[in-house]
Parts: structure tokens; sequence; C-alpha cells
């Protein structure tokens, strides 16, 4: 009798585990769909054509399946050009994030100086002040050295990201110090170090970082806004914003989306190819053991 009590509980045991893996399954597949559905009636919606949306819009499946509104979109008026701003914007601020951001990080995490523990806290407090708080201030300084409508404007502003160097500074913090003493007793200069040792071994914070601040340079949308006036300069997301009328009196459904997934686009792409990357990323202790 005990032993046969003793064999069922193991298996009582599997099962449950069994029933709580397959339910997460579940679970996780159900949030998985909820956030895919959207991605796909847009994409159905932008290969359908505008005359048979008037009929039908709730189809995942194109109706008259169609590539007009992506050759509209990319034919007409400054589109591509706005889509080079953006490709530019976002590349200059990504790298220049990812050196700043990296070089303050491994200052505070390694470099022993006067002020330090006064100039980090300063640092983080800039994650506590809303963006839009500085605006004006923004506008007003751009504007007395005539730099609005640049791509100086458009990149500046954003390559001082407090985040980014709490980020790198807790990534260097975490690398053993026996690394970089091991380094300097071998005769490397404190740049040698940071540049050949410190930078490949970061390659996972750095990843993560950059594509955050990809993501959040390609959709932002106020800034651009305020600073960029001339249809020339504007980016991808106000040069759209700027096309679309009122949506409920558009009767070009399909141009819509097509814009929607034409911007969207570069972002799926770079989460789709960089997802593991940005999971190791995330986890920022672990890629300094």
């Amino acid at each position: 009798m005990t032993a046969a009590v003793n064999l069922a509980r193991p298996e009582a045991l599997r099962r449950h585990r069994q029933w709580r893996r397959w339910s997460l399954y579940g679970f996780l597949g159900l949030a998985a769909i909820v956030w895919v559905l959207p991605l796909l009636w847009m994409l159905s919606l932008s290969l359908s054509d505008n005359e048979a949306l008037v009929r039908d819009t709730t189809s995942l499946v194109p109706v008259d399946p169609t590539f007009d509104n992506f050759t509209t979109l990319l034919e007409s008026g400054r589109t591509p050009r706005w889509f080079w701003n953006s490709v530019v914007v976002t590349v200059a601020t990504t790298v220049l994030t990812l050196v700043l951001s990296s070089m303050a990080g491994y200052a505070f995490a390694r470099i022993p100086f006067r002020g330090k523990r006064i100039a980090f806290p300063v640092v983080l407090a800039g994650l506590m002040v809303p963006k839009e708080a500085m605006f004006i201030p923004l506008f007003l300084i751009f504007a007395d050295v005539g730099q609005h409508n640049t791509y100086q404007a458009l990149v500046l502003p954003r390559i001082a990201a407090p985040l980014g160097v709490f980020i790198m500074t807790q990534f260097f913090s975490a690398i053993p110090a026996e690394i970089e003493e091991a380094a300097v007793v071998d005769g490397a200069s404190r740049g040698t170090i940071f540049w050949r040792i410190m930078l490949p071994m970061s390659v996972p914070a750095l990843t993560a970082l950059g594509i955050f601040t990809f993501v959040l340079t390609w959709n932002d949308f106020l800034w651009p806004l305020v600073s960029a006036t001339d249809p020339d300069n504007f980016t991808i997301t106000t040069g759209l914003a700027s096309r679309q009328g009122n949506f409920a009196q558009a009767n070009a459904l399909g141009d819509l989306m097509a814009q929607g997934v034409f911007a969207s686009a570069p972002l799926l792409v770079l989460f789709f190819v960089f997802q593991r990357q940005v999971i190791r990323g995330i986890s920022l202790g672990g890629g300094g053991k």
C-alpha cells in the first residue's frame, strides 16, 4: 500500500507540472495571437484595394490584392526623403548614444575621480525629467544658433541618455576587477583596456541599448514635429502624419495602412533579427560574469 502511494505521488507531481507547463504555453500563445492580430489586419488592409475596403474592412486576407497602395506611397511626394531622414537621424543617434553611454558608464564604474558620488546621481536624475519639459529650452537653444531644420537639431538632444549611462555602468560594474588588473600588469593603458577588453565584453548590453535607442528614436514624433518645420526635413513619423487627414473621413484606408506598414517595417525586421541579443542584453549581470 505504501509503495503504491509512493509511486502515485511522483506521477501526480509530474502531471501537475506538465499541466502547468501547457497552461503557460497556452497563455503565451493566446497573448502572441492578440499581439500579432492587429499587425496582420494592418498588413491585410495595406494590400487591399481601396474601393474593396469600402465594402469590407474586417478580413485578415487581402481583398482584391494589390500593391498600388505601396506604389502610390513611394511615388508620391517626399516619402523616400522622409524615410532617408529617419535612417540618418536614427543611425547617428544610436551610434553616438552607444559611444557616449559606454564611455560614461566605464568612467563611473571603473575610474575613481573627484565628485563621482555626486555626478552619478545627477545623471540619473535626468530620468525623472519629462522630455516634454525640455522642449522649450531646447527649442530656444537651437533657434539661437540657427540649427532648426537640420540633422544636428534632431540628433543632439537624444544622445545624452541617462538610461544608457545607467545600463552601461551596471554592466561594467559586474565585470570582475581581476580582468582589468591583469591587463594593467601586461602594460595596457586605460584606453586600450576600454576599447579592446571592456567593449568586446559588453556587446550584449550595447546591443540591447542600441536596439532600444533605435526604436525610441525612429518612433519619436514630438521633437521632430517641433524642430523640423521644413517638409524636406521631416522624419517618417512627422511626414506620414502630415499626409493624413481626418481618419473618419478618409476613404483611402489602404493607403493609411500602407503608411503604417512602411513606417513600422524596419522596427519589426530589427526585432526579429536581434531578438536573442535583446533578451541576453536585458539580463545585464550575466554578461559580465
